[in-house]
């Protein structure tokens, strides 16, 4: 056994990496045609002026399950049985997923369970590969690290533009068995890959218990009584615990997966706000640096908090961008869901452009692009494209007929926007997390998607009200175009949010030291 080498790349990477370019494949080929299929196969039942609504809605739901269930995995994987193990079981799960897909065609039942299974499988490993990634790195070639995470990024794109160039053909000429067949294959040999280097990997082992870990601190500042000094922590914590109940009770008016997602929200919210006002009442049961890392940790999550609204706006080039281009001009063999192929040739070209050209020409004029700052100007661009999105909609809304090209300029600022914020969010993730929390940090980090598309879920529920429609129409343009706007002003004002946090934000090392073997 020996330890990795000094400067030089793990020769284990290409393995995990070539795994993650099928895995994405599988994932991105079964996500681009989902929204086509529900609109034109699975819910036909359903009355022409609702459908596109339960397409969304069905689309985003399976979303938040797939950026919710890392909360399980990293658990797991923390906790019990490592994240090599934990990756492996889940991946078999996620092919199970990809087979009730294919062969429940025409079932609902059969279909919405293998999207609960891909949700569970695809969400279980989705923080435990870049963090597993991370763990091959340490303080002698950590240099490196942001290149493979670079690199990750780029072939997690390279699996999306082919999938997502020919899945909806596929669709279209050979039916739902053979496009959702195809992606459960893909993951198929996924696996066979991220099991075929098992001996050479680094598996940092999951920890025991911990007394002095996140929750128990977190118990700790919320329950400790100080004499004299009222418990607002605990206060918070029973407002937030009575309003999550609340929010579970709407679930026949929000749906269950809306409900149950803003409960969880709600409850956390409160109570880490709670927590945090007194953590100074856990040092009584547990030492300073368990409490310091907790305080780390809530400011890791309020940074994430503020990515959500980029999430709202990123995953609906999935749901509403392509039901724009449903009815725009475009060649009669062009399937709108094809679209989809140009975000990632773009994160493939402004990768590299980035590294290579930008970054330098910007270092040598004096400005220097960290990690908070290249995910501000990403949240930022997102609203942007949002601005340009939704004045295509006012055009369309006034009876032009527009070209489907018109999408390229927004597909260029929200793919700009998005390397900025998830590529370099990913290796910030892993940077930041003590030992014990990289699985569950990196966690945090995707349930930050799941809240991005609560909001989503959240602004078409408020559109069905009357009251509501009746202000909107107040202001001459369409549902569409408003919302369209509401969700770009969220993205600046986000951005503007961030930009004044991260002033202050003092940026951590917590790379593993090299000495660790490889077993």
């Amino acid at each position: 056994m020996a330890s990795t080498s000094t400067g030089s790349w793990p020769r284990q990477i290409p393995f995990i990496i070539a795994s993650e370019a099928c895995e994405r494949f599988s994932f991105y080929g079964m996500r681009n045609i989902l929204t086509p299929f529900l609109m034109t196969a699975l819910l036909l039942s359903v009355p022409e002026e609702l459908r596109q609504g339960e397409a969304k809605n069905v689309f985003h739901s399976f979303v938040i399950g797939v950026y919710f269930f890392p909360l399980l995995g990293g658990w797991i994987a923390d906790r019990f049985f490592g994240k090599y193990h934990t990756i492996l079981w889940l991946s078999i799960v996620y092919v199970i997923g990809h087979a009730c897909l294919a062969i429940f065609e025409t079932s609902k039942t059969g279909f919405y369970s293998g999207l609960f299974l891909i949700a569970l499988g695809s969400g279980g490993i989705k923080p435990l590969v870049s963090s597993f990634m991370g763990d091959q790195f340490d303080q002698n070639n950590k240099s490196l690290a942001q290149k493979a995470f670079d690199m990750f990024y780029f072939t997690i794109n390279f699996g999306s533009f082919f999938a997502s160039l020919s899945m909806p053909l596929i669709l279209k000429f050979w039916g739902p068995s053979v496009a959702f067949g195809i992606p459960g294959v893909l993951m198929f040999i996924a696996t066979v890959f991220f099991w075929y280097a098992r001996k050479r990997y680094v598996h940092i082992e999951p920890d025991a218990h911990d007394p002095h870990g996140f929750l128990p601190v977190i118990k700790s500042a919320i329950l400790t009584p100080q004499p004299g000094q009222t418990n607002k922590g605990l206060w918070l914590s029973i407002i937030g615990i009575l309003l999550a109940l609340f929010a579970l009770s709407q679930f026949t008016v929000l749906g269950l997966v809306t409900s149950l997602c803003l409960a969880l929200v709600l409850l956390m919210g409160f109570v880490g706000v709670g927590a945090s006002m007194q953590l100074q009442r856990a040092r009584q049961h547990h030492p300073a640096e368990s409490v310091d890392g907790v305080k780390a940790v809530f400011r890791i999550l309020i940074l994430f908090a503020l990515v959500t609204p980029f999430w709202s706006l990123f995953d609906q080039k999935a749901s509403t961008w392509i039901l724009q281009a449903n009815n725009m001009a475009k060649p009669e063999w062009f399937e709108p869901a094809m679209m989809q192929a140009l975000n990632p040739l773009l994160v493939m070209l402004f990768i590299p452009f980035n590294n290579f050209v930008l970054y330098p020409l910007l270092h040598r004029a004096g400005l220097q692009l960290n990690a908070l700052r290249k995910m501000g100007a990403g949240i930022a661009f997102s609203g942007v494209s949002w601005i340009v999105i939704g004045t295509i909609q006012l055009a369309m809304d006034g009876g032009n007929v527009m070209s489907i090209t018109w999408q390229v300029l927004p597909y260029a600022l929200l793919t700009f926007g998005e390397v900025l914020v998830s590529a370099t969010g990913l290796e910030f993730a892993y940077s930041q997390a003590p030992k014990s929390m990289k699985g569950s940090i990196m966690s945090f980090w995707t349930l930050s998607v799941t809240v991005g598309n609560l909001w989503v879920l959240l602004a078409n529920a408020s559109v069905k009200s009357d009251a509501v429609t009746a202000k909107i129409a107040e202001t001459g343009i369409s549902v569409t175009a408003f919302q369209m706007f509401f969700f770009a002003g969220f993205a600046l004002l986000a951005a503007l949010i961030f930009a004044l946090y991260a002033r202050s934000y003092t940026m951590q090392d917590h790379y593993r030291s090299a000495e660790l073997q490889q077993a």
